[in-house]
């Protein structure tokens, strides 16, 4: 037994932790859990615990249903309590293995960890931090109303006695019990649209924490009467949730991505980096962006005369460019780590083991085949031409959730980063969401067409 796990044995009869929850996430994303007792955890460190894979989405075929989750003892945590109680409860993530012990190909963690370990035989390790966008409604989406936000505020908005900042605090506080460092927490653009914003740390305890973030964000708001969601677009009108992720290569305690002879700062590895999540952008979108309402998000429409998001609809980059799908943050000076790169695409119900495992994919294939980074774009992408854009070489994101899976399917790396099971799988998944989709007739169609023709 490892130092690790002895820890968490001794911490869990000191603090007399009654339960222990053992989560994992499956390939689209949803966490499982299950609770064990404190007495068990021994023995689920050393042969793990057995579960029905063909009962969780895309992970077996009933006739080789056996699988075992085996918990991690360095994501444990105690899960904050209601109402200052002591808790009794913890929380570890799993590992998902087969029979023989070896990793399953379909946990999105081993997905992670085979991107991981790519980027570490090339010397490389990999940062992430995410801005986690969501909305906090009335009533939860079973109350047979439109959805209707918490509050009418803005951008950086605060009201007394305002729900959304008394929610805000309770949650940065149930996350930072946990483990989770928060950097800023803020009002959003539109009505009743959050923000938190996660930390820098290495991309699987960002994957990891994204997962926990959803679940205490919902946690929280059921406590206090309101409903959240990450749901990317669930307004026509207003500007849907993102999480723009800032990425960043490191060797050893060196930013690789910094080079202070360069205008930008940015290294030659990082623009081939850029130059690989632009060149491979489409194929990997069907990832970053899973859901039919994904791509209501990733549309450049207007209202009141003002974008309705920054959400990136066209593939190119730019410095401090937020209509760009790749933005280049302003460089602190003197400060050589914080040279990074932010991608815009990425919403919060993405999977986030599986999103950040092709972009980092694609960037590291950029590194590896010397790809050129193109110019970048210096105006609002959004307000060119159709003409223009295409004569500056700014293809468009796909345009629907058929559209990205086309072109996943034709994608060799993306196949190679999710593995055969998981590539097949995601796009069996996708492909039966969007016949289902496509088969609906809408409020739209009826309201439009039905007193007219």
């Amino acid at each position: 037994m490892d130092r690790q796990q002895e820890f968490v044995l001794r911490t869990l009869e000191e603090r007399d932790i009654r339960f222990v929850r053992l989560w994992f996430t499956d390939v689209l994303g949803f966490l499982k859990s299950v609770a064990v007792a404190p007495a068990e955890l021994e023995g689920a460190f050393a042969e793990g615990i057995g579960f029905d894979g063909s009962a969780i989405e895309g992970f077996a075929r009933v006739y080789e249903s056996d699988m075992i989750a085996r918990p991690d003892p360095a994501t444990f945590q105690i899960l904050p309590a209601r109402g200052g109680e002591p808790s009794d409860t913890a929380r570890m993530f799993c590992d998902i293995l087969m029979p023989d012990g070896s990793p399953s190909w379909a946990d999105p963690r081993h997905v992670l960890r085979r991107a991981l370990a790519r980027a570490s035989d090339m010397g490389f390790t990999f940062y992430t931090h995410p801005e986690i966008e969501f909305f906090l409604l009335k009533e939860d989406p079973e109350s047979g109303r439109p959805p209707r936000p918490v509050d009418s505020g803005g951008y950086f908005d605060l009201t007394t006695h305002d729900v959304a900042h008394d929610f805000r605090r309770m949650a940065v506080s149930a996350l930072e019990t946990l483990g989770i460092s928060v950097e800023f927490s803020h009002h959003e653009c539109a009505p009743g649209q959050q923000e938190i914003d996660l930390r820098y740390a290495d991309a699987l305890s960002t994957a990891d924490n994204v997962m926990t973030f959803r679940h205490v964000v919902k946690e929280v708001a059921l406590a206090q009467g309101v409903y959240a969601t990450f749901m990317p677009k669930p307004f026509t009108d207003q500007a849907g949730s993102g999480m723009h992720t800032h990425l960043s290569l490191f060797e050893g305690d060196r930013n690789a991505f910094h080079d202070p002879a360069d205008a930008l700062n940015l290294s030659k590895t990082a623009r081939s980096f850029i130059a690989g999540l632009l060149r491979h952008a489409r194929e990997i979108t069907a990832v970053t962006n899973q859901w039919v309402n994904s791509y209501k998000r990733l549309f450049p429409m207007a209202y009141h005369g003002s974008p309705v998001s920054e959400a990136p609809a066209y593939v190119c980059w730019g410095h401090l460019n937020s209509s760009a799908l790749v933005r280049v943050p302003m460089y602190k000076p003197g400060k050589a780590n914080s040279t990074r790169i932010e991608v815009r695409s990425l919403d919060p119900a993405c999977n986030p083991y599986l999103a950040l495992a092709v972009l980092l994919s694609a960037g590291l294939t950029g590194i590896e085949c010397e790809y050129e980074l193109p110019p970048g774009a210096e105006e609002d992408v959004g307000l060119l031409t159709g003409a223009e854009r295409r004569a500056l070489g700014y293809p468009d994101l796909p345009h629907n959730l058929a559209d990205a899976l086309r072109a996943m399917e034709e994608s060799e790396l993306v196949a190679e980063t999710l593995g055969e099971h998981v590539f097949d799988f995601f796009l069996r998944n996708k492909r039966a969401e969007w016949m289902d989709y496509r088969a609906r007739v809408t409020p739209y169609e009826l309201a439009r067409y039905l007193p007219a023709l």
